[in-house]
């Protein structure tokens, strides 16, 4: 067997290597439709070079007609898994319409003035096309990873080599008289290569980036309620003991909020856990409703929550208070108010917050009590004076 075999050989193990990956990857995390669409792109670009290199020689090559199918399919199907991935709206109809024209011209250019030449143009920029979606779709979405910008340039890269490749190798070299000159050329040589490169960088940077998506869902699972849809105690804590720490560096104010449903254990013991279950559920919603953006909001016990207000002082936040005091009925709830105190952590701000709602809940539930310091004892004052 000689080495073309070998080299024609490559993107077609390659496709179906990949795609047996995705499709393993897909079949554990169904929820994630990028993926299979990944999987079948590279089948479809396996395809597309099995046919072209391997399949019998039809009349008028009309071969060729399938395998460039399989090809804008290939392309259209990896767009739109890069898309996909970040939950953007995949333009099919966009791309289907520039792979219907470019079918167009290379029917034309197959049956009606036959060119060798222009029908490997006419492909290779309607490829390229269709790869200038993604960094088109993925221009304004945040780039929080570095896999983000990878798979932004990988898209700018494969754009660039569907288009650029061809017209720099065809203006340097020339164009193509027969079959058996094509797939002897430098271009052919440079696909088979570029090719590989660039499916290769695809299938890595999606695995790598559904990998982080996974490692966050897990950190959010770890740090959430799934019942309230705000953080457990242990997620809370966390963040709202970074962003305390932050307020106090840049010598911000910062203000908790704790607040508990009343009588929530006659309600339990009365109409059952389902429908505690259901208030929890309708008070974590009436929180994410109310909050500003930057709150950091958790469920930190059965029926008590915790929202921690950064940049906000104790007005700011009995106003929130009383907004959502004011918006619940059955069950009321009682809300206790704490200031950061210069020098203090979190948990001293949730003692304080702790002792407001015990306060609350003494002078009759249903209200909101900010947390007051003692008093310093005058005999204090006069000896450190």
């Amino acid at each position: 067997m000689s080495g073309q075999f070998f080299i024609a050989l490559l993107n077609p193990g390659i496709g179906l290597l990949l795609a047996v990956a995705f499709l393993m990857l897909w079949l554990h995390r169904r929820d994630q439709r990028h993926v299979l669409l990944a999987a079948l792109s590279y089948v479809a670009m396996a395809s597309g070079f099995l046919i072209l290199d391997f399949a019998p020689v039809l009349p008028f090559e009309f071969q060729r007609l399938p395998a460039n199918m399989a090809f804008l399919a290939a392309a259209c199907l990896i767009a739109g898994a890069a898309i996909g991935r970040y939950r953007l709206a995949i333009p099919w109809r966009a791309m289907g319409a520039v792979c219907g024209v470019s079918l167009a011209f290379f029917l034309w250019f197959l049956l009606v003035q036959p060119s060798i030449t222009h029908r490997v143009l006419t492909i290779s920029i309607a490829l390229g096309l269709v790869a200038l979606q993604i960094p088109l779709a993925l221009r304004r979405v945040e780039r929080a990873h570095l896999i983000d910008h990878v798979i932004f340039w990988v898209g700018v890269l494969s754009a660039a080599n569907f288009i650029v490749r061809p017209l720099l190798i065809i203006g340097l070299t020339g164009g193509f008289s027969s079959y058996a000159g094509f797939q002897q050329s430098v271009y052919w040589t440079t696909v088979q290569f570029t090719q590989a490169m660039i499916s290769i960088l695809f299938a890595l940077s999606l695995m790598i980036g559904t990998a982080i998506d996974l490692m966050a869902e897990l950190r959010e699972q770890a740090h959430g309620d799934t019942l309230s849809g705000l953080r457990n105690r242990r997620g809370f804590e966390g963040a709202a003991g970074a962003a305390v720490r932050a307020a106090a560096d840049d010598d911000r104010p910062a203000a908790l909020l704790i607040a508990d449903l009343d009588h929530f254990k006659a309600i339990n013991d009365t109409h059952g856990h389902a429908a505690g279950d259901a208030i929890i559920a309708a008070f974590g919603a009436h929180i994410r409703n109310l909050a500003p953006a930057d709150t950091i909001a958790g469920r930190i016990g059965g029926e008590e929550f915790a929202l921690l207000l950064p940049g906000a002082g104790i007005e700011a936040a009995r106003s929130l208070a009383e907004a959502i005091r004011s918006g619940m009925t059955a069950p009321t709830v009682s809300i206790g108010l704490a200031a950061a105190a210069p020098g203090a952590g979190l948990s001293q701000l949730m003692r304080d917050a702790d002792q407001a709602l015990y306060e609350a809940k003494r002078a009759g539930r249903n209200r909101v009590r900010a947390f007051t310091p003692a008093p310093v004892p005058a005999s204090r004052i006069a000896a450190a004076s």
